[in-house]
């Protein structure tokens, strides 16, 4: 069984001999000036750290494993009552499962999981002939859960039976690490989209991978992606008919017809790669907590999109614009004891209406938790906390997930039979 990242490392003792060991005695020697030698010192041992702790974490297997789902999570995941299952199996024309050594009780696998969701939820499958839907994950700015937010879609829409491309594209690689990939030691230039940006590929085919999660292939990310903020802008300026917003959606090209539904995660940031994600996307989902600096942060989102996108359209020599199929506003991180929360959560609704989504992320013990052993709620098998708070997680994700669910059908019928 992985080990919870609060037993990694035992608390400092009641001296704070332990806090106290890690800090300079000004008393002892002058300060040592800190140059790149020692930064580089440093990065050596932070990812040495991060390394201990995922092979601590995922111990005994050293790697990420996907859950196996009971007889009535299964259910509840196809729509129909547990005595349903139990009659469906009968006709042995889907996968049984397998009875665990003690109690018998039955499980199914992820990848047995997801074929029995799309036998019963074929009204929700994409149509014969239709592409992938791209969804970017989006927000200028960090720490408003939008790595958690791609990675539960991608988890949750693979879960319900789509086959999804999660696509990294932030250089600080945080959905992968989700994907149990260490960016800066297991990812390769081939493994992202860096070839696309460089120029040197015009398909990104080359650079996917399959994860640990059945239903979800990868393209990763790692510090070595910011190479691309300067390598996209220096092709624009000695091909002024390049189109540097348009890489990211032409190497997709390939592999539309391949998935149901693509997610990007983006940078925090308005940057050249952002904005090969959110111009090779069909749907944004905006991740905003309800407080006040991340609602004026947002505001900030929407005045540089527009400008940048008036911008773009009026480089178009055939006159096409960019238009999206939806646009969702998620509540994440909502946290019910904080006081200024139902205020601002009243002011993001008033701006911005209709996009906002029928469901609250609640800022919980389990989200916490799960993104400290780079986990989601949906990696867990058992959670050992209180019964109470992880359902209240799981049906917000679930929710989320739902309405996206239901955006990606609706732009499926809007773009009608394929000719």
């Amino acid at each position: 069984m992985a080990t919870p990242a609060a037993e990694l490392f035992p608390p400092p003792d009641q001296t704070g001999n332990q806090v106290a060991s890690a800090l300079p005695s000004s008393s002892l020697a002058p300060r040592a000036p800190i140059d790149m030698r020692r930064i580089l010192a440093l990065a050596t041992r932070a990812s040495s750290m991060v390394e201990q702790i995922r092979g601590r974490l995922l111990a005994p297997e050293s790697r990420k494993i996907s859950p196996r789902y009971s007889v009535a999570q299964l259910a509840v995941l196809c729509g129909v009552d547990k005595s349903h299952v139990n009659y469906r199996l009968t006709k042995g024309d889907l996968p049984a499962g397998q009875l665990t050594p003690n109690g018998g009780k039955r499980e199914f696998t992820l990848s047995e999981a997801r074929l029995w969701a799309r036998a019963y939820r074929q009204d929700k499958m994409k149509p014969a002939g239709q592409r992938a839907i791209c969804i970017a994950v989006a927000n200028f700015k960090g720490g408003v859960a939008k790595t958690t937010s791609s990675m539960i879609l991608a988890q949750g829409l693979s879960l319900r039976g789509h086959r999804v491309l999660a696509i990294d594209i932030d250089p600080q690689g945080s959905l992968t690490t989700l994907h149990g990939i260490l960016p800066e030691t297991e990812v390769t230039e081939e493994m992202t989209i860096s070839p696309l940006c460089h120029g040197t590929s015009q398909d990104i085919t080359p650079a996917i991978r399959s994860t640990y999660w059945d239903g979800i292939d990868l393209v990763a990310a790692a510090p070595f992606l910011f190479s691309a903020e300067f390598a996209l802008p220096a092709r624009q300026m000695s091909d002024t008919g390049a189109r540097f917003w348009d890489v990211l959606s032409e190497g997709l090209e390939p592999v539309r017809d391949l998935y149901d539904v693509i997610v990007i995660d983006t940078p925090p940031s308005l940057s050249y790669v952002t904005i090969n994600g959110l111009w090779a996307a069909d749907g944004i989902v905006v991740p905003v907590p309800p407080s006040g600096l991340d609602f004026a942060s947002s505001a900030q989102f929407w005045s540089l999109l527009a400008d940048l996108g008036g911008n773009l359209d009026q480089q178009e020599t055939d006159g096409a614009r960019k238009v999206f199929d939806f646009l969702h506003i998620l509540l994440s991180r909502v946290d019910q004891a904080d006081a200024a929360s139902p205020a601002v959560r009243q002011w993001i609704q008033a701006t911005y209406g209709e996009f906002v989504l029928p469901v609250e992320i609640p800022k919980t013990s389990v989200t916490s938790n799960k993104a400290a052993e780079f986990a989601t709620v949906y990696d867990v098998q058992k959670y050992d906390g209180s019964a109470k708070t992880y359902k209240r997680a799981v049906d917000a994700y679930d929710r989320f997930v739902d309405l996206v669910e239901e955006s990606v059908v609706e732009a499926w019928r809007g773009r009608g039979a394929p000719a």
